[in-house]
């Protein structure tokens, strides 16, 4: 069984946006931080579904002080890239928020609509604090001022996969980040796999 690294792209794949070196990195980076400012705190990290299973994955190791995890899914999207404003809780977290520091791990931020509703929603259970760590933001595609108090990386604004990031399921397994060829993202996008 062969990897797939950043040296072959194969068909599917144009070109590598963040490698994983630059992931794991960043994310050391962002851990140190989270250690000081949650440092004799009870931190609760709650991912967001799908797409931040690795970042929450890599984040939690990369943390000295115990936290505990939990996950919530939620859905704007429909069947299109575009969320379409109506937010819907298809996975709840398993226990209470209240009087708990929270930190919701995202693992990008494009139109910031859902995560605006979602943190809305957070702060409505009487948590003592919630804060954001979104890996990726794309600031040229936000719609709604959400304020992030950690970010790995700033993108440009185009559809990449790969990290938790998909395409109709597919590529969040890889290590890095990267944009699809035209010609795959048109063929996974109209769903002939």
């Amino acid at each position: 069984m062969t990897l797939v690294d950043e040296t072959d792209l194969g068909t599917d794949l144009d070109r590598v946006v963040l490698t994983e070196k630059e992931i794991r990195d960043r994310i050391a980076e962002i851990a140190a931080q989270i250690d000081a400012d949650y440092r004799g705190r009870d931190l609760l990290l709650v991912g967001v579904l799908k797409g931040a299973m690795m970042v929450m994955a890599d984040l939690a190791r990369s943390l000295h002080l115990p936290v505990t995890l939990d996950f919530m899914a939620v859905s704007s999207y429909g069947s299109g890239r575009r969320s379409s404003g109506v937010v819907r809780i298809l996975k709840d977290l398993d226990e209470s928020i209240e009087g708990r520091h929270v930190l919701v791990v995202e693992d990008i931020v494009d139109s910031g609509l859902t995560l605006s509703w979602l943190v809305a929603n957070l702060r409505s259970r009487a948590p003592a604090s919630v804060e954001v760590f979104a890996l990726m933001r794309k600031p040229d595609a936000l719609v709604q001022d959400i304020e992030l108090r950690y970010v790995g990386f700033d993108l440009p604004r185009e559809f990449v996969v790969g990290y938790g990031l998909d395409c109709a399921e597919r590529y969040r397994n890889l290590p890095f980040v990267a944009t699809l060829t035209p010609q795959a993202y048109r063929r996974l996008a109209a769903g002939a796999g």
